[in-house]
């Protein structure tokens, strides 16, 4: 009987370490099927957990009814599973380079409670041979014991998109893959049991680990061109939105927009890719370029915004400008890589007062990553407002609210685009 077969009649359990925005709704939908154990190095997040909430407020408390599943943030906990899948973040570091730190941490856990015949499946987005040449040394080391042989490993990139209620863990198809035919078998046998969508066996561990990096890094250079487009056309006088409108209308055009490009997924991982291709001696222009205009964009837009301000004739030192959406986009609570941080720092470094709001962000964590302070509202007159971020409650204001925010010399800076098509008594900027 392989691990498989022992999954589906419980006489072994699944792991999954690491339980945030990926790992947990992967750990509560294997818990429908079969036993699980969800660790996690924060014992406060598993003490929310346990108690039906989401410590990333993605999902409802619903959807941990009816989960046979053990919290836990003890590493000996792990030993009851033969099946461990690894959900941690792989973040860059201030200079952009690859911090592996939590995804060897992790192998050291693994390294530490594994046995022979067990299976480990890494999910977080790495460089191609990441895997193999970083993270096996790591559990062998801490294991005594040896891969191939003594067990087996696997890779299948996680497609979770923060905020998406249509595209999730179960709709979206997986890719899996395996260190032999054997392991990528029953891989794909586990994930089949949660994946409606069905599975995608990659020939190789280092082909599936290069599909998931080189997704989000193809959406990056693609919005990076219509970044550059965006100030191409700003200085033609023409509505990128507008242009972008007209020429969707062809079947083939790709319909990306411009904006603030953050988060831990597409504003990371094309750096893991160009970190890896120096080794090969090889210097990514595209990849690097695209990074390059989208991680310039927060300044571009604080810059215009000044530009707005003097050109009213007012006094950029005494001007007070509120900046609506703090997190990384639209819907999502998740303040991790925001791009708006950029648009704050560059509007305070020329003496502006801002004030900041956002109906998702915790004003706490929001303080502990970037040090400034939310607002529960807007208090006084404003300048300029700038919506950096698409929320929902923002898309069905009325003009008249941000009018009544601002005097007549007002400038209501829309950056995706939100209120272009209605008429406007204030000055109007987006990208």
């Amino acid at each position: 009987m392989n691990t498989f077969e022992k999954l589906l009649k419980k006489e072994t359990k699944l792991s999954v370490i690491g339980l945030g925005y990926v790992g947990l709704p992967i750990a509560l939908e294997f818990a429908k099927k079969i036993s699980v154990v969800g660790f996690d190095i924060k014992p406060d997040r598993i003490e929310l957990m346990k108690k039906g909430i989401d410590p990333s407020h993605e999902l409802d408390s619903s959807e941990f009814e009816g989960c046979d599943i053990l919290f836990t943030s003890n590493p000996e906990d792990l030993k009851q599973a033969t099946f461990h899948i690894v959900a941690v973040p792989t973040p860059i570091d201030k200079h952009n380079m690859p911090d592996l730190t939590p995804v060897i941490k992790a192998s050291e856990t693994v390294g530490k409670i594994i046995k022979p015949g067990d299976i480990v499946v890494y999910e977080s987005t790495v460089y191609p041979g990441c895997t193999e040449e970083d993270c096996i040394p790591v559990i062998e080391k801490f294991s005594g014991l040896k891969f191939p042989n003594d067990f087996k490993v696997g890779y299948s990139p996680e497609r979770i998109n923060p905020g998406d209620k249509e595209h999730t863990l179960s709709t979206i198809v997986k890719v899996v893959s395996g260190c032999d035919e054997e392991t990528l078998d029953i891989v794909a046998k586990t994930y089949e049991l949660v994946v409606k969508a069905g599975v995608h066996r990659a020939s190789s561990i280092k082909v599936a680990e290069a599909a998931k990096i080189i997704e989000n890094t193809q959406r990056d250079v693609n919005i990076a061109l219509m970044n550059e487009l965006s100030i191409i056309f700003n200085r033609m006088g023409i509505n990128t939105y507008e242009v972008l409108e007209a020429a969707g209308t062809k079947w083939n055009f790709l319909k990306f927009y411009p904006g603030l490009v953050g988060g831990h997924c597409i504003g990371v991982d094309p750096y893991y890719l160009t970190y890896k291709a120096k080794e090969y001696r090889y210097h990514a222009q595209i990849i690097n370029a695209g990074r390059f205009v989208n991680d310039s964009m927060g300044f571009y837009v604080a810059k215009q915004t000044v530009k707005k301000i003097i050109a009213a004739g007012k006094n950029v030192l005494n001007s007070r400008v509120l900046v609506m959406g703090v997190t990384f986009k639209e819907d999502v609570a998740d303040l991790r890589n925001s791009r708006v941080a950029d648009v704050i720092s560059e509007l305070k470094s020329y003496g502006i007062h801002v004030d900041m709001i956002d109906p998702f962000a915790d004003k706490h964590e929001f303080y502990e990553e970037y040090g400034y302070h939310l607002s529960e509202h807007p208090v006084g007159k404003y300048d300029a407002i700038i919506v950096a971020v698409a929320h929902k409650p923002y898309k069905e204001l009325p003009l008249s609210y941000f009018e009544n925010l601002m005097d007549e010399k007002g400038i209501l800076v829309d950056v995706k685009g939100l209120y272009r098509k209605q008429k406007h008594r204030l000055t109007y900027w987006s990208l």
